[in-house]
């Protein structure tokens, strides 16, 4: 899916990923389509290859989503992957996105899930004008 997303609208979710996300803890976060291809980041991390990381996690969504099936569920809206010193969760934004958002040992998986779904509440009426509109010319 191609979109075009307006400097205002990534206002906006840098706004909300700000208030509900990095304040509570969050060390990054990220927004993809779930072709991989980067929307908008922010937070304190150095990125290196953060077009890898998108399309790499677009891709474990995608292979999630088919072990869903396999067990008769339709999708799972959300993964999560903890390690040592950092933790990634990855939630569903709509149909066509995934929030990425990275965080550490000191901050609770509750917390980040909790202000995660105020942050996607607050997305969908951003996001849901972005679904079927303003698709690249062809």
């Amino acid at each position: 899916m191609s979109l075009i997303v307006t400097r205002e609208q990534i206002l906006q979710l840098e706004s909300i990923v700000g208030k509900e996300l990095l304040d509570a803890g969050a060390d990054h976060v990220i927004i993809v389509d779930m072709s991989g291809n980067l929307i908008m980041q922010q937070g304190s991390m150095h990125m290196e290859d953060i077009f890898s990381l998108a399309a790499l996690s677009a891709a474990n969504f995608a292979a999630t989503a088919e072990i869903a099936k396999l067990i008769g569920e339709e999708d799972f809206s959300l993964l999560f992957h903890k390690g040592d010193k950092r933790n990634i969760h990855f939630s569903r934004l709509g149909r066509e996105h995934i929030i990425i958002t990275l965080f550490n040992e000191s901050v609770s998986l509750g917390l980040i899930r909790l202000k995660l779904n105020r942050a996607i509440e607050q997305m969908a009426s951003i996001f849901k004008g972005l679904e079927g509109k303003n698709k690249w010319p062809l």
